[in-house]
């Protein structure tokens, strides 16, 4: 059996028993210890649930108790008390933020886990000068950021998708979305980290000072230690964004198209890719939030049975440029080969867009729609490979199916640190690609699963080079062959910061050290 495959058919038994997995281990006792430690916040030792469960709602791994932290001193004194417990201790701990974890990454099963929300204050702080930043708190949401930088008229360059995180959260896997071909993902947009390591140390990093934490830290999977604090550089923000979708029913010219739009000196500022499989009426769908360019044309499309590619993308403006950004894009869609009845568009405020997705979460949760299991699988092609890889996925495996979203476009990887920790394949080019399911009842997640399942065996027969993104394994082996020949200076890393493999276990890369190793002063 490949290793690769074996969490997959793990949660598929599992599921096929009855549902979302728990993890029940002997409990160990509350270390009296932490309640005499003296702290600005407090810990918790009853009212644990809601850190035993995230966004994927797969997964219940309960701790034993949860840091609500008044001040990253109280972070660093409870990181430093399990270290100095010592090897013999199983106690870990975890740093959960909104918890939007998929697999009980972001979990510590009958360990401690620290609400870095908590952490949240009037701590950020907006530094508008000649080269503009943003201190803002490793538990604070990207949204707050955005709010607290607009006063100033500016704005972080690189977002994700789904604002309502936090920045330690997404800075300890890449963040990216539809500006990281052209700015990075936002591991490529930080000037300074303060981190807690595994030690309980607090230590101040950046691409100048302690250089090989301030890389390992990025991408790290919290594997290093706690972002506690993040310096973001800022750009001046625009008021308006025009926003605009097209259709294609033929993927060479949709990727060719994206590949061409993502190597232009001028292109848009936001450009991504969907690929849509047995919708009915998605245009009219469309209607609700975009005007059609042709409204005729687009009432008699027929989208039922097929499977189209849309291809979304903006233009940032301000209200006294709207001519110009009206010629600007003009100009690009001329360049395009979508199919011309299928345009649409409008124009919004730049928060409007950029919290696109909290509004269908608002819609979803009325519904009952936004908590349940979210079987995503979120993965890195090769170009070289796209093709090969949508004609048998899209094309066979998912032909029947339509779980939710899928996100599919193309990257710059020149935009990309390498001495960061993330992952991803040896081509100039590739494309990040999101399987965004949602699912209802035990059947309809062992479905997902089993399609999950498929699409991985089908890339690791098939050689594509697929790099898993927010990575789910479970084994030492699978974790090496996702590295590679990173594998020994991430192990490395480890020993360095996180000697006893305190930090997330969640992410089951490392099991608690055994190690006889000096105790700090």
């Amino acid at each position: 059996m490949r290793p690769s495959l074996l969490q997959y058919l793990k949660l598929l038994l599992l599921l096929a028993l009855g549902g979302v997995t728990t993890m029940h281990v002997p409990k160990q006792d509350v270390p009296s210890s932490l309640e005499e430690l003296t702290l600005d916040g407090h810990f918790s030792f009853h009212d644990v649930s809601a850190a035993a469960q995230d966004f994927g709602n797969l997964s219940s791994f309960p701790p034993v108790a949860v840091l609500h932290p008044g001040s990253v001193a109280d972070i660093a004194t409870t990181i430093r008390h399990v270290f100095l417990m010592g090897e013999h201790s199983t106690l870990t701990v975890a740093a959960r933020g909104h918890g939007h974890s998929l697999y009980g990454q972001s979990q510590a099963a009958e360990g401690i886990i620290i609400s870095m929300e908590s952490l949240q204050s009037n701590t950020m702080r907006v530094n508008p000068g000649v080269s503009p930043y943003v201190d803002a708190s490793g538990g604070e949401l990207w949204i707050n950021v955005l709010h607290e930088t607009l006063k100033y008229g500016l704005a972080p360059k690189s977002w994700t998708d789904y604002l309502h995180l936090t920045v330690g959260g997404t800075l300890s896997n890449a963040g990216v979305s539809g500006q990281t071909f052209r700015h990075g993902p936002q591991i490529s947009n930080v000037n300074e980290l303060e981190i807690v390591t595994g030690r309980g140390d607090v230590i101040t990093c950046s691409p100048e000072q302690n250089s090989d934490l301030f890389h390992a830290a990025l991408g790290g999977l919290g594997q290093f230690g706690v972002i506690t604090r993040a310096r973001i550089p800022l750009e001046p923000a625009p008021k308006m964004v025009r926003w605009l979708r097209v259709l294609y029913l033929d993927f060479t010219s949709f990727t060719e198209d994206q590949e061409m739009l993502i190597s232009a000196e001028k292109t848009f500022d936001y450009i991504e890719g969907f690929v849509i499989i047995n919708r009915t009426g998605i245009l009219n769908n469309w209607r609700s939030s975009f005007n059609p360019q042709d409204p005729v044309r687009s009432s008699q499309f027929e989208s039922d049975g097929k499977v189209l590619f849309c291809l979304e993308m903006t233009k940032n403006f301000n209200p006294d440029e709207a001519d110009v950004m009206e010629q600007e894009v003009n100009t690009l869609l001329s360049q395009l080969r979508y199919m011309p009845s299928s345009l649409f568009h409008t124009d919004v405020t730049y928060i409007e867009f950029l919290d696109r997705v909290h509004s269908s979460e608002m819609k979803l949760r009325a519904k009952g729609m936004w908590e349940v299991p979210h079987p995503w699988l979120n993965i890195i092609i090769p170009r070289s490979m796209i093709h090969k890889f949508a004609k048998e996925v899209f094309g066979k495996i998912l032909k029947d199916s339509n779980n939710g979203p899928i996100l599919l476009y193309p990257v710059n990887k020149s935009r990309w640190d390498n001495r960061t920790s993330v992952v991803i394949p040896d081509e100039e080019v590739f494309y990040l690609v999101a399987f965004l399911s949602s699912a209802l009842g035990p059947h309809n997640i062992k479905h997902t699963l089993d399609l999950n399942y498929r699409i991985i065996e089908f890339s690791d027969k098939a050689g594509i080079g697929v790099k898993q993104y927010l990575p789910n394994y479970t084994t030492e082996q699978e974790w090496q062959s996702h590295f590679g020949a990173r594998w020994d200076t991430f192990q490395q890393r480890k020993k360095a910061y996180d000697p006893l493999a305190i930090l997330a276990p969640g992410q089951r890369i490392f099991q608690k050290a055994s190690a006889s190793l000096p105790l700090p002063s």
